[in-house]
């Protein structure tokens, strides 16, 4: 697979699925303007990663910090070829244990993130009458639900309804939008659940271990590709099979 010449931005890439994602599109020879809130993460993944990527520290919460990452990534790079909307967080809790704060800072990163991000790029994409492959990471909390993460799988199912409308408005500019959704993948953000919860996840999985974020970034790397040149407005589970909704 050669992405060689072409630009990818990748959000969340200081760490779990967004890190794993970049590394495979720079091996792959594309040049990755990684961005993430992590100062230290995003430095030690871009080491990883060597020449063909360059740091951009931004919170997606902020919406102003979204504008001055997109000008700071054109000026360096021209608009990107492939944008992959990785970052995310949670906490898993009671849905009665939740306070506004975390549902507002939670649609703030996982839903609006994504879309002024999305919004950002896209103006001076369409206005050079460009292309782009627009990945977005949801979750198959998203698709079927899951306990303790009730409004945090509310963000993900919005960012998966979002991908098929964007990828509809988008399909005459022949810009593809298409959606990964993880299941239970060993990041960081897994191993900050209770541990009962993590093993009681494990053993629903029918292939019994948990996804790598290699492995997710691989689905990535597809729609990312060529390969995918006539799919969009789809959504592909990477979960080991806990979840075979169509």
């Amino acid at each position: 697979m050669d992405l060689g010449n072409r630009v990818a931005l990748v959000t969340g890439a200081a760490s779990g699925i967004g890190r794993a994602t970049a590394v495979a599109l720079a091996a792959a020879g594309a040049t990755v303007a990684a961005a993430d809130r992590d100062a230290d993460g995003l430095a030690a993944a871009v080491r990883t990663i060597g020449s063909r990527a360059t740091a951009h520290q931004v919170d997606l919460a902020d919406r102003q910090a979204i504008l001055a990452l997109r000008d700071e990534v054109v000026a360096a790079h021209g608009v990107p070829d492939v944008i992959v909307n990785a970052a995310g967080f949670d906490r898993a809790e009671p849905f009665m244990d939740n306070d506004d704060e975390l549902w507002e800072r939670l649609a703030a990163v996982n839903f609006l993130g994504p879309i002024r991000l999305t919004r950002a790029f896209l103006e001076p994409i369409l206005a050079a009458e460009r292309t782009v492959k627009i990945v977005n990471i949801a979750s198959d909390a998203g698709r079927v639900g899951s306990m303790g993460e009730t409004v945090y799988a509310g963000t993900k199912g919005g960012l998966i309804a979002f991908t098929k409308s964007l990828a509809r408005e988008m399909a005459r500019h022949r810009i593809n939008v298409n959606c990964v959704c993880p299941g239970p993948t060993d990041t960081p953000l897994f191993a900050t659940l209770p541990e009962k919860v993590r093993e009681g996840l494990v053993r629903a999985i029918p292939f019994r271990r948990l996804a790598t974020p290699e492995e997710v970034a691989d689905a990535v790397l597809f729609f990312a590709s060529d390969y995918s040149n006539f799919i969009t407005g789809q959504v592909l589970s990477v979960s080991g099979g806990l979840t075979m909704a169509g």
